[in-house]
C-alpha cells in the first residue's frame, strides 16, 4: 500500500484517523498502540510474510536497548552490545537486500554456480533499519533515554507515514512526541496542506513526466538522437525529485496530522550551485545519517586529507549500496564521491570565481549524468545512455520523434522547471500575506485551493495506470 492510491486516502486512512482521535487526548500509550497496530496493517496489506521480519527488527533492537543500558548503568561492556547490534541490523540488511548481489558477484568473480535465492525485497527495510540502528548508538552515545515502553518503540520503528520512503526519523528528534504530543487544528490543516501538495507533486507532476520517461527508456540507446536521450533523462531528472520530495511532502504532512513533527528532506537541491550543495539540499535524512553515524566515527576531517578522502571514498560506497544491490549503484555512489573530493580539493574554490548560472549548470550536468546511471537495473544501460546522451552511436542530433516530444512536453517542463525552484512557494506566502487580514477569504481560498488539488490528483489517480513506486529497490 502506498501513499498515491484510493485505498490509502479512502479506506486506511480515514479508519486510522478516526481511530486515532476515537482515543481520549493524553492517553498516548493507545494512541501509540493504534498506531502501531495500523502501521503493522500497512506494511503487512503489501508485505504479509515480511511483517514478521520487522515485528523481530522491533523486538530485537527492544531487547537490545535494554540490555545496553543495563550494562552502562552496571559497568558492564556497552560496546559489546552495540558492536551486536550493528551486526545483527547490517546481517538482516544485507541477506534480504543483498544475498543475491554478492551471490551473482561470487559467481562472475570465480565460476561457480550457486544458486540465487531470489528473495522479495522488504520494502522500506533500508528506512527502518537505519531508524533502529541510531536508536542504539544515540543510546549508548548518551543521545535518549532507554525505550521500556515497546509500544512506543515499535511506533517509533514502524510508524507507517515514513516507513517505506522516509525522511529516516531519528529517535532523539520524536522520543518526547511519543510520550506526549500536542494534537490541534492548526496542526492538522498545516498536515493536510502539506500532503495535498506532496500528491499534486507525485500524481500531477512525478507522474505525467515519468511517462515521457517510460516511453524514451524502452528504446535502444543506440537508436536514439541525441535530443531524444536529452529529453528522457531530463525527464527522470524531474521525476525522481517530484516522486521522491512528493512522498516525503505527505509523510511529514500525515505526520502533523498525528502530532508528530518530522524533519524535511529537500531544500529545492536543483537551485545547487555545486554537488557539495546538492548533497546537502537532496535526502537530507539520509546525509546527515551518514556524516554523524559513519563519516564522523570514521574520523571525519580531523585526521588529515587523505584519511578524509578514504572517509568520503568509503561513505559514498555506502550510500550507493544502499541505494540498491547493484554495481551500478556502486557506480553511482562513487562517482558522487569522487566528485565530492576533487570539489572539496579544488574545484570549489573554482567554481566560486564563476557566475552563478555557470555553476548552476556545472551542477545540473553532473547531477544528470549521475541519474543516468541510477535510473536502471543495470550499469550497461545507464552506461549506453550516457553515450546516446554525446552521440556516441553516430545518430543524428534530432529526428521528426524528438521534436514532437520536445514540442508536445514543453509547458510540462517549464513548470517542472520552475516548480523545482522555491518561486512557488513564495509566490503563495506573498498571496497568503496579503489575505492575512482577511481572514475568512483567507481560510476559504485555502479551503478551496487544497480540496481543488487534492480532486484533481484523485482524478489523475483514478483515470491514469501509470503510477510508479520509485522506492522498491531501497
Amino acid at each position: 500500500m502506498v501513499f498515491s492510491t484510493p485505498l490509502f486516502l479512502f479506506y486506511f486512512l480515514p479508519v486510522t484517523l478516526g481511530l486515532y482521535y476515537i482515543v481520549p487526548r493524553r492517553l498516548y500509550f493507545w494512541k501509540n498502540l493504534v498506531l502501531l497496530l495500523c502501521s503493522l496493517f500497512f506494511y503487512a496489506w503489501g508485505e504479509p510474510k515480511y511483517v514478521l521480519l520487522m515485528l523481530f527488527s522491533i523486538m530485537m533492537d527492544y531487547a537490545l536497548g535494554l540490555w545496553l543500558e543495563r550494562e552502562k548503568t552496571h559497568g558492564g561492556r556497552p560496546r559489546l552490545v552495540l558492536a551486536l547490534s550493528v551486526v545483527l541490523n547490517l546481517l538482516l540488511l544485507g541477506f534480504f537486500k543483498y544475498a543475491d548481489f554478492f551471490i551473482g558477484t561470487i559467481n562472475a568473480l570465480t565460476g561457480a554456480e550457486l544458486p540465487l535465492l531470489h528473495l522479495p525485497l522488504p520494502i522500506g527495510i533500508s528506512f527502518y533499519t537505519f531508524q533502529a540502528m541510531s536508536y542504539i548508538v544515540d543510546l549508548y552515545r548518551g543521545d535518549v533515554e532507554v525505550q521500556r515502553d515497546i509500544v512506543s518503540f515499535g511506533t517509533y520503528v514502524s510508524l507507517f507515514p515514513q516507513l517505506i520512503a522516509g525522511p529516516i526519523v531519528r529517535m532523539r528528534t520524536v522520543a518526547g512526541e511519543l510520550r506526549q504530543r500536542e494534537e490541534s487544528f492548526e496542526d492538522f490543516g498545516a498536515g493536510v496542506r502539506r500532503f495535498t501538495a506532496g500528491m499534486c507533486k507525485k500524481v500531477l507532476l512525478a507522474n505525467t513526466i515519468g511517462g515521457v520517461w517510460e516511453s524514451i527508456s524502452g528504446m535502444e540507446a543506440a537508436s536514439m538522437p541525441v535530443l531524444t536521450a536529452w529529453l528522457g533523462l531530463l525527464a527522470y531528472t524531474f521525476q525522481i525529485y517530484f516522486d521522491f520530495s512528493g512522498y516525503s511532502d505527505m509523510a511529514i504532512g500525515l505526520g502533523r496530522m498525528f502530532g508528530f513533527h518530522f524533519l524535511e528532506n529537500f531544500n529545492y537541491p536543483y537551485i545547487s550551485g555545486s554537488i557539495t550543495e546538492f548533497w546537502r539540499r537532496w535526502h537530507m535524512s539520509l546525509s546527515s545519517w551518514f556524516k554523524e553515524y559513519v563519516y564522523i566515527p570514521l574520523g571525519g576531517n580531523r585526521k588529515g586529507l587523505p584519511r578524509q578522502i578514504r572517509n568520503i571514498l568509503i561513505v559514498w560506497l555506502l550510500t550507493g549500496i544502499w541505494h540498491g544491490a547493484g554495481w551500478n549503484f556502486v557506480v553511482w555512489g562513487l562517482y558522487f564521491g569522487a566528485v565530492l573530493i576533487l570539489e572539496k580539493l579544488f574545484l570549489l574554490r573554482c567554481l566560486n570565481r564563476l557566475p552563478a548560472l555557470f555553476r548552476h549548470i556545472y551542477a545540473l550536468l553532473l547531477i544528470m549524468l549521475g541519474w543516468a546511471v541510477f535510473a536502471f537495473d543495470s550499469l550497461g544501460s545507464g552506461l549506453g545512455l550516457i553515450r546516446a546522451l554525446f552521440g556516441g552511436y553516430g545518430q543524428p542530433l534530432w529526428d521528426g520523434q524528438s521534436l514532437y516530444l520536445l514540442y508536445s512536453n514543453a509547458l510540462l517542463l517549464v513548470l517542472l522547471a520552475v516548480g523545482s525552484t522555491p518561486l512557488p512557494k513564495r509566490l503563495f506566502d506573498w498571496g497568503a500575506e496579503k489575505l492575512r487580514s482577511r481572514q475568512g477569504i483567507a481560510g476559504a481560498g485555502e479551503i478551496l485551493l487544497v480540496g481543488a488539488g487534492m480532486l484533481l490528483s484523485v482524478a489523475f489517480l483514478v483515470d491514469a495506470s501509470y503510477n510508479p513506486f520509485l522506492y522498491f529497490r531501497f
